[in-house]
């Protein structure tokens, strides 16, 4: 029966989302130069495995600082990912043996969600290039990285469905109607007339009108607005 248990680590994964002023959503992938120049270096989620004394939580609040130098994210939880053969390829197997030097047969990764406003600057201390890519622009990634992605936009449709405040942590502080009209029906996926979105957005006292409007655009200004999140927290309005 010994044969059977196998050596296994547990790692954390984190796709994280953020939205750009062509509306479009994009994550954020990482590229490691390597040390090795027999290793090729591979662009991926960014990730790390799970110090032997450290929550899992942690381990993932730990990825993110090291990836954006930010201290607090949002972040979720959302699935993990155990498959026996997600790492089975010769070019995963390479790159584990030089990352960890370790006698690793298998990785389960705990995979997290998060967000992050596009035009925040991102200081990385671990990784050498760090880009956005929108969702529909993702190249073929190592592991099953294109499957979490993937599975992660699902989450992220349910979690706006649930707490809809979360939108904001991909929108600028000061935002117009149809900069969150856009967001969330490309999150949401739903066809939402905007006159009838904006009759909404009007009637909640968390979104609330500023006295500036946009400047040097082709198009007619629109307001700005801000999310109040500690009036929203008193309130029980759903978006839609």
């Amino acid at each position: 029966m010994g044969s059977n248990f196998i050596h296994t680590y547990v790692s954390v994964d984190c796709v994280v989302f953020g939205y750009d002023l062509e509306n479009r959503l994009n994550v954020l992938l990482v590229q490691k130069h390597e040390t090795n120049p027999n290793q090729e270096s591979q662009i991926k989620l960014p990730g790390s495995l799970i110090y032997s004394e450290e929550d899992v939580d942690d381990a993932a609040e730990r990825v993110l600082h090291e990836l954006t130098g930010i201290r607090k994210m949002v972040l979720k939880q959302f699935k993990c990912f155990a498959d026996p053969m997600r790492a089975s390829s010769d070019r995963d197997r390479q790159w584990m043996d030089s990352e960890y030097q370790h006698d690793i047969d298998r990785i389960i990764t705990v995979a997290y969600l998060s967000l992050c406003k596009i035009d925040h600057k991102i200081n990385s201390s671990k990784y050498s290039t760090v880009d956005w890519y929108p969702v529909d622009q993702i190249p073929e990634l190592p592991f099953d990285h294109n499957k979490i992605i993937k599975e992660s936009l699902v989450e992220i449709r349910k979690w706006i469905e649930s707490d809809f405040s979360i939108i904001f942590e991909l929108l600028p502080k000061k935002f117009t109607i149809r900069q969150l009209y856009q967001l969330y029906t490309a999150l949401s996926e739903k066809y939402i007339d905007i006159k009838n979105f904006h009759k909404k957005i009007s009637s909640f006292h968390h979104i609330i009108p500023l006295e500036e409007i946009e400047k040097n655009v082709s198009h007619r200004a629109a307001r700005y607005y801000k999310f109040d999140a500690k009036v929203y927290k008193k309130s029980t309005s759903k978006l839609i």
